[in-house]
C-alpha cells in the first residue's frame, strides 16, 4: 500500500500506542486526522512528545468517542481508520465500570457506525490480550476462549464482538488487532514497567502487586509495525490477529532485568492494595503469533533487553512527567 496522501483517522491518537502510530503514519506520507478527547486545555496527550514540526502536518479533531455525531464527522472523507480510543486502566475499571463500558463499547459502536456511514475502506480495531483472561492453554491463539476478568476486559470483549457483528451484518471492512502488553517510551505510570522503573530510579525499594503473573511484552515500535502490516495486507477483513513476542516473563523476573539496567539491587515489596481481586488476576499471557507471521510476515524486531533499556532511558529523561500530580493519559 502507498500511504502517501492516504487519508487516515486515528482515534485515541493522544495515547501511548496512538502517538507512536501517528508519528509512523506521518513518516510514511499519510494525511493524518487525530481524534483527541476534548479537555478545556486542548490537551493532545502524549503527542506532546512528538516534534512540533511533525505535528504541523496533523489535522486535529477534538471530541468524545461517546458522541456519535463527533465520531462520524471525524471519519468523513477518510479512507482508513485506526481505532485505538479507549479507557485502558484496569484498576480504573474497578472504580468506574460504567464510564469504561460507555467509552469502550458505545464508543466502538460509534466508530463502527461512522465507518458504515462514511464508506470507510478499512477499519483497524484495536483489542487487548486482556480479553483472553488467564490462559487456559499456551501459547494463546486467536481461537482461545474470551473471559472477562475485569470490567475493562469485559468492555473490550464487547467491543470486539461488536466489530465482528458489523462485519457479518453490514459488511463493514473491519480487522481486529490484539496487542499483548505493549511497552516503551511514553507509556504512562499506571503500566507495570514505568511503575517499576520510576521507583527504581529514585529508590532501592519497589512496591508492586502480585509478582508471579507472566506477561508477553512487545515493544511499541513492533506493535505499530504490526498494525500497519494488518492495514496493508489483503484478505484480513473480519479476522483477529495477535501481536506479541511469543515469550513470557514474570513480574518478579522483570524487576531483575530492570535492576541490571538501573545499576543497583532492588528490594521488592508486594502490597495487598496493589493486587487485583483474586478471580480478576490474569495469571499468564503468552501469544501464539503464527497467524501474524504467516499472513503479515511480521515478527518483533526489538528484544526485551533492548526495549527495556530504551524505556529506562526515556523515563530517566522525563522523570518529572512521572511525578505524583502530573496529568497523564
Amino acid at each position: 500500500m502507498d500511504w502517501k496522501g492516504r487519508r487516515v483517522l486515528v482515534t485515541g491518537a493522544g495515547g501511548f500506542i496512538g502517538s507512536h502510530l501517528v508519528e509512523r503514519l506521518l513518516s510514511l506520507g499519510a494525511r493524518v486526522r487525530c481524534l483527541v478527547r476534548y479537555t478545556s486545555r486542548s490537551d493532545i496527550g502524549l503527542l506532546r512528545f512528538v516534534p512540533s514540526a511533525v505535528l504541523q502536518q496533523v489535522e486535529w479533531v477534538y471530541g468524545d468517542l461517546r458522541d456519535a455525531d463527533a465520531v462520524r464527522r471525524s471519519a468523513e472523507a477518510c479512507q482508513t481508520v485506526f481505532h485505538l480510543g479507549a479507557l485502558i486502566s484496569i484498576p480504573y475499571s474497578y472504580v468506574h465500570p460504567r464510564e469504561v463500558v460507555e467509552t469502550n463499547v458505545l464508543g466502538t459502536l460509534n466508530v463502527l457506525e461512522a465507518a458504515r456511514a462514511c464508506a470507510i475502506e478499512q477499519l483497524i480495531h484495536t483489542s487487548s490480550s486482556e480479553v483472553y483472561g488467564t490462559a487456559r492453554y499456551v501459547p494463546i491463539d486467536e481461537g482461545h476462549p474470551l473471559q472477562g476478568q475485569s470490567p475493562y476486559s469485559a468492555s473490550k470483549i464487547g467491543a470486539d464482538r461488536l466489530a465482528e457483528s458489523y462485519w457479518r451484518a453490514f459488511d463493514v471492512p473491519v480487522s481486529t488487532v490484539r496487542p499483548f502488553n505493549t511497552y516503551g517510551p511514553r507509556q504512562s505510570a499506571r503500566a507495570v514497567i514505568p511503575t517499576i522503573v520510576t521507583q527504581a530510579l529514585t529508590s532501592n525499594t519497589v512496591r508492586l502487586g502480585n509478582l508471579h503473573p507472566t506477561r508477553d511484552l512487545t515493544f511499541v515500535s513492533d506493535t505499530v509495525s504490526g498494525m500497519i502490516a494488518v492495514a496493508e495486507a489483503q484478505g484480513l477483513v473480519g479476522q483477529e490477529i495477535n501481536l506479541g513476542s511469543g515469550t513470557e516473563v514474570s513480574i518478579a523476573d522483570l524487576v531483575k532485568h530492570i535492576s541490571v539496567i538501573v545499576g543497583h539491587p532492588i528490594e521488592v515489596l508486594s502490597e495487598q492494595g496493589r493486587k487485583r481481586p483474586p478471580l480478576s488476576e490474569v495469571e499468564r499471557l503468552l501469544a501464539d503469533t503464527r497467524k501474524a507471521q504467516a499472513l503479515l510476515h511480521w515478527a518483533p524486531q526489538v528484544a526485551l533487553e533492548e526495549g527495556l533499556r530504551q524505556s529506562v532511558a526515556w523515563i530517566s529523561e522525563h522523570l518529572d512527567w512521572y511525578r505524583p500530580g502530573v496529568y497523564q493519559v
